[in-house]
């Protein structure tokens, strides 16, 4: 290993320096060239020239240099050139790896893009398999000044294998902001999953800290540099568990040149028709977020259509066409029997009956073309007999009807929901209408499946599906509608999953989301949760998630842990103030009842805090956040309030001890647990 205190007598750390500023005037150049592009002469019309204008703008923004973000992290020196003849005395090549790609005047690299195949061997070389790298040299960083190198030479025999310190503080460094890239720290058994194919589904499983969420989206700007044009003419999205944590997440694919993924959570998606203004209790949301209500959905949308039992006559003129009722029925059940949307069918049914009459036309010695058919097709006799026998169906309205007409559930979910299940989903009052109507989250779920029976989702070609183990299976099949062409990277622990409908295996959760190929990785490494924390949190692995591997943590640091039985609330200030001298964040995590009593005594106090999901400052870098959204945020120090408050505030004890193994494993550093009523028997 080198560091700036070994060095040899030409400087490196000085030329480092030196490829470091003439890689930001390179960067600099490349962007002037973008904002100096005149379009005039290639705009054919405005909305080219509108469509050039967002692309250049685009481009300009994602070649920025942001000041405090390391333009390249380390550097790779080949034995042989890439793809070269590996004789001996064949020259290397050196290659610096960054966040994206620089370029001198001449076209030549400065900068190689982390997702480049001559940028793998950064994550993956190792002592054991060199893969032809002489030295891998990491770099150092305070502020966006380069400070400090570090080498390893792989393939030299007398080098032993040794722990990167660089990494180390990379992995340890204060949160404070939005959350990070990790392109500078990814692991083997990351880059295997962010490096995987487009074409196949990923699961990844992992514990507290294993850098899933991070993973996860490395995963899509790596698929959007192997796969850029596909992408961008279908799209990728990022699903998350609520607004906070997409905010927090929302700067780690702008610091890597990706401005085109869009980001929402599952309500999101589904609320497009109605307002969610209500909510469902647990048993109620249970039956309505389960599988099986699709059936009873399809079963409703399908009863609306009848079986003819008159025929259609059509007038052209002075002849008239009969299609016989029988006739009409085959058509129809043709239709049922083919399985495509019930929209779809709705608008092929004129044209199927169009067909037969044109049949009887040629038959008599005419010779209609395709006008014909569609004049025939919308005939009043014709659109009449449809109307009638598949009418269009409102998915809001359907829905309504079944949660508000017992009779009508019942015909729909006989066989499907026993009775209790049924009396348990429907309202207790009468609704007027659609608009006046509290929907709830998983009412408007429903909604999106009646919907997708009806007419087809538009498929995206990737997504992104974070705190996975929360979805109940109709929201996954809600997702899993998103990505019918293409595919999807599914994030989370099942011992974080704290909704009473919580994922039971992913295997159960890849067959609802249509992806039952889908290949299921495991991260066990912790980089983030110090040892004692992630040692004392793991305590509740066996109540649970008994199955689960318990995550090992990699970190040299083992932390700051210390337990406290304390008189009251000003002592939960005290334990605030006393992390806040040390540099980085600090989250006061609470079950959510005890938040107003917190929030005053922190006002009392004179400490200035943020809600989840605000950015940390230099002046305010305390956080007050309820149990209910700590899920994916991570502070560098967390005082934990009251672990039993925070399990009786769930519905059931494995649901509250879920919620608390959470707020356990929140902190980067150091973690205080204050309590005045005793801790959990579990702990």
């Amino acid at each position: 290993m080198s560091t700036p205190s070994t060095l040899v007598d030409d400087d490196p750390l000085a030329r480092e320096r030196s490829h470091l500023a003439h890689s930001r005037s390179a960067l600099r150049a490349m962007r002037e060239d973008v904002e100096s592009l005149d379009i005039s002469d290639v705009a054919a019309n405005w909305v080219n020239a509108q469509i050039l204008e967002r692309q250049i703008g685009e481009r300009i923004k994602a070649l920025a240099d942001l000041s405090h973000t390391p333009l390249f992290f380390g550097r790779l020196d080949y034995l042989h050139a890439p793809g070269a003849d590996q004789a001996e005395g064949a020259e290397g090549e050196r290659f610096y790896i960054g966040r994206r790609h620089v370029h001198d005047h001449d076209g030549d690299p400065m900068v190689i893009d982390w997702r480049a195949p001559v940028s793998q061997p950064f994550y993956r070389a190792s002592k054991k398999n060199p893969m032809d790298i002489g030295l891998r040299r990491r770099f150092g960083y305070t502020g966006g000044d380069l400070t400090a190198y570090e080498d390893e030479h792989l393939s030299d025999p007398g080098e032993a294998a040794a722990t990167s310190k660089l990494l180390q503080q990379e992995i340890e460094r204060p949160r404070v902001g939005p959350m990070r890239d990790i392109v500078a720290t990814i692991q083997p058994e990351q880059d295997e999953i962010v490096r995987s194919g487009l074409g196949g589904t990923v699961c990844v499983q992992g514990g507290p800290g294993t850098g899933k969420t991070a993973v996860g989206l490395h995963r899509v700007a790596y698929l959007l540099y192997a796969h850029r044009e596909r992408l961008a003419r279908t799209g990728t999205l990022v699903i998350g568990p609520n607004k906070s944590f997409l905010h927090y997440i929302e700067q780690v694919l702008p610091a890597l040149g990706e401005l085109a993924v869009k980001q929402a959570t599952v309500d999101d998606l589904v609320t497009g028709t109605v307002e969610v203004r209500g909510a469902d209790d647990a048993p109620a949301a249970i039956i309505k977020g389960d599988a099986r209500m699709a059936e009873v959905l399809k079963k409703a949308v399908y009863s609306h259509v009848t079986m003819p039992t008159e025929p259609i006559m059509v007038v052209r003129g002075s002849r008239r066409w009969r299609v016989p009722a029988y006739e009409l029925e085959d058509l129809v059940r043709e239709l049922l029997d083919r399985g495509i949307r019930y929209g779809a069918a709705r608008d092929a049914l004129p044209q199927r009956i169009a067909h037969a009459v044109l049949v009887q036309m040629e038959r008599s010695g005419e010779a209609p073309d395709d006008r014909v058919q569609d004049a025939v097709a919308r005939n009043a006799a014709v659109k009449a007999a449809v109307k009638q026998v598949w009418p269009p169906v409102d998915p809001a309205k359907l829905v309504l009807r079944l949660l508000t007409d017992a009779d009508f559930l019942a015909v729909h979910a006989d066989g499907v929901l026993d009775e209790d299940e049924q009396k348990t989903i429907l309202w207790a009052k009468a609704v007027r209408s659609v608009k006046s109507a509290k929907w709830s989250a998983a009412d408007a779920v429903l909604i999106d499946e009646a919907t997708d029976i009806v007419e087809r989702t538009h498929s995206l070609g990737h997504v992104v599906l974070d705190e996975a183990q929360d979805l109940s299976p109709m929201q996954y099949r809600a997702v899993g509608r998103r990505c019918t062409t293409g595919s999807a990277t599914v994030l989370g622990d099942l011992a974080q999953g704290t909704t009473p409908w919580a994922t039971r295996s992913w295997d159960e959760a890849l067959a609802h989301l249509g992806k039952s190929d889908g290949v299921i990785e495991e991260l066990t490494a912790g980089f983030r949760v110090p040892t004692d924390v992630i040692t004392y949190a793991s305590r509740l692995l066996p109540h649970i998630a008994p199955g689960l591997t318990p995550v090992a943590s990699v970190r040299e640091n083992p932390g700051f842990f210390d337990l406290r039985e304390i008189a009251g609330a000003a002592e939960v200030v005290a334990a605030c103030e006393e992390l806040l001298r040390n540099e980085g964040s600090t989250g006061l995590i609470a079950a959510d009842a005890r938040v107003p009593v917190l929030a005053e005594a922190l006002a009392a106090a004179g400490i200035g805090y943020l809600a989840p999901g605000e950015e940390t400052t230099v002046e305010t870098r305390l956080t007050l956040v309820p149990a209910s959204l700590a899920k994916g945020l991570e502070y560098d120090y967390v005082v934990l309030d009251e672990p039993q408050a925070v399990v009786d505030g769930e519905p059931d004890e494995r649901t509250g001890l879920r919620r608390l193994y959470v707020a356990l494993t929140r902190a980067v550093s150091g973690l205080i647990v204050t309590h005045v009523a005793p801790l959990p028997s579990q702990l």
